[in-house]
C-alpha cells in the first residue's frame, strides 16, 4: 500500500466501456510528514475520496480486487481515506 494525497482529477470522456462511471483522481506519493513526492499516480476512486484527501492506494493485480474493479482494467485504486498516521518514534 502506498500513502498518498489526492491533487487533481482526471476527465476522460472517452475510455474503455469496462471504466465507465469509475472517477480518475491524481494522487501524489506522500512521506510520514505528510511532504509531497514527485511521484503520483491516476487511480480508480472507490471511497468517495477528494482533492486534499490523504488516502491509500493499491497497485498491480490488488487494484482489481474491489466490488468496484474486479475484473477491470484497472492498475491503482484507492481503498480508504485516511484519519490520522499514529507513528511511533
Amino acid at each position: 500500500m502506498i500513502l498518498g494525497k489526492v491533487v487533481g482529477t482526471v476527465w476522460a470522456t472517452r475510455k474503455d466501456e469496462e471504466l465507465t462511471g469509475m472517477k480518475f483522481l491524481i494522487v501524489k506519493h506522500i512521506d510520514l510528514d505528510y511532504k509531497l513526492k514527485d511521484t503520483f499516480v491516476v487511480a480508480v476512486d472507490t471511497v468517495q475520496a477528494g482533492v486534499g484527501d490523504v488516502v491509500l492506494i493499491t497497485t498491480g493485480s490488488s487494484a482489481r480486487q474491489t466490488t468496484l474493479t474486479k475484473n477491470k482494467p484497472v492498475d491503482a485504486v484507492i481503498m480508504a481515506v485516511v484519519d490520522k498516521l499514529d507513528i511511533a518514534d
